[in-house]
Parts: structure tokens; C-alpha cells; sequence
């Protein structure tokens, strides 16, 4: 160890010279619901408010989506959460005794 004027100068142990890796943002998924000709539509709104938190009239506007296009987006995930949002609306629906499918795909 040197000093420079009074002050001690200390060489680190790990050198500083390594780059930090490069990150980037994960995928998005996007989590939809697939028309079916049983489910009921209010049923379709209660899965669209319980697990996607959507207001009554966006509940509406979703459903619709699905009813007159055969599809409809429920929302944009991280794959995790998109992976569990999928699973709990299909276990709810059977357990409800609705063939209503939800489904995602990578955006």
C-alpha cells in the first residue's frame, strides 16, 4: 500500500474490469379467453372481475369481445403469472362445470 499525501491508497481484491451482464426485460404473455356455445356469459364476466380485476363495464366489454370474435384478452403477463392465471381460470371453470378454455401466448 501507497500513500498519496497523507492518504492511504487501497488496491481492491476483485478487479473491476468484468462487464455486468446484460439484462433484459422477460417475455410478455398475453392470457385470453376461447368462445365456447355453454358457458354462460355472466359467468365468463365473474371470471373476467375474480382473476383479471376487471371493472364491471371492461368485465362486459371482454366478454363481448369473446362472445362475437370467438377470442378475447384478458391480459398481458410475465409467464409465470400468466401460466398461474391460466390454470385457475380452467380449474375454476371445471369446477363449475363450464367447458370455457382459457389460453396464452407469447406476445
Amino acid at each position: 500500500m501507497g500513500t498519496e499525501h497523507g492518504r492511504v491508497l487501497v488496491t481492491p481484491a476483485v478487479k473491476a474490469d468484468k462487464k455486468a451482464p446484460k439484462l433484459s426485460r422477460p417475455s410478455k404473455y398475453q392470457v385470453y379467453l376461447l368462445n365456447d356455445d355453454y358457458t354462460p356469459m355472466d359467468f365468463v364476466i365473474v371470471i373476467l372481475q375474480q382473476f383479471f380485476a376487471m371493472s364491471y363495464p371492461r368485465a362486459v366489454n371482454v366478454m363481448l369481445e369473446v362472445h362475437q370474435n370467438g377470442k378475447g384478452i384478458c391480459g398481458i403477463y410475465t409467464r409465470d403469472i400468466a401460466e398461474t392465471k391460466v390454470a385457475q381460470v380452467n380449474e375454476f371453470a371445471r369446477m363449475n362445470d363450464h367447458p370455457l378454455l382459457c389460453k396464452m401466448e407469447k406476445v
